[in-house]
């Protein structure tokens, strides 16, 4: 049977990779599903795809946008899903000041905008589901800051859990993912780097959205978990 009937599940940056994947998902369980993004031309193609009851377009960087956009939904939400805010690599000593603000605390400043908007108008047992990486657990030149911005949040989570119960809160930290952001970030690159990670991953292939996806409902349904960091790298912090 469908384990999201009746629910709603809100999919923050659903328009494209593992947030459309989830959007995709969660509607196959049943759940209305509404989805945000920058795009709005991207997010009527998602919508159309997914068979989301809404979408909305705004910064979710702006707490005021923010704010509005929890304050005009109808009803109660069950889970929340975000997947805003990408990466950015290279060396520390050549990035702006206010990129590494900007990266150290943009997920947690995130999180906590749509807490304090989202979770009045949550249900007990309902979830707020982080995105992060597993960079953090191998630090590397090539990484930068990643590796310091990703090891922040399982900690942060656990914090968050607590403060939010009987609303729970848990983070998916992700190793690489076939998503059309990784194909930006690598450019002439991917190919490559999907057939290195065929070669050395256990699993024997690329983790791709649909995994993620797969892995957040889960989260979304199981009542038990909370407070808690999932790692879906395909085993790739062990090659």
């Amino acid at each position: 049977m469908p384990e999201l009937v009746g629910q709603t599940v809100v999919v923050i940056g659903g328009s494209a990779g593992i947030g459309l994947e989830t959007a995709r998902r969660a509607a196959a369980e049943g759940a209305g599903v509404v989805i945000t993004g920058r795009d709005q031309d991207r997010l009527d193609r998602a919508a159309q795809e997914t068979g989301a009851w809404r979408t909305a377009a705004f910064d979710v960087t702006d707490p005021a946008a923010v704010a509005a956009f929890f304050q005009g939904l109808d009803g109660p939400i069950d889970h929340i899903l975000i997947t805003a805010g990408g990466p950015k690599y290279g060396p520390m000593l050549e990035m702006d000041p206010a990129d590494v603000r900007a990266v150290l605390s943009d997920h947690v400043t995130i999180a906590l905008d749509v807490a304090r908007n989202a979770t009045p108008q949550m249900r007990p047992g309902g979830t707020l589901l982080l995105m992060g990486g597993t960079g953090g657990r191998r630090v590397r030149r090539d990484l930068g800051i990643v590796s310091a911005a990703t090891a922040v949040l399982p900690p942060f989570t656990a914090a968050l859990a607590l403060e939010l119960a009987p609303v729970r809160v848990n983070l998916i930290a992700a190793g690489f993912v076939d998503t059309p952001l990784s194909a930006v970030l690598l450019g002439d690159q991917i190919e490559e780097r999907r057939a290195e990670l065929r070669d050395t991953l256990p699993i024997g292939r690329v983790v791709g959205p649909a995994d993620v996806a797969a892995l957040a409902v889960h989260v979304m349904t199981n009542t038990a978990l909370t407070g808690a960091t999932y790692d879906i790298d395909g085993g790739q912090q062990f090659t």
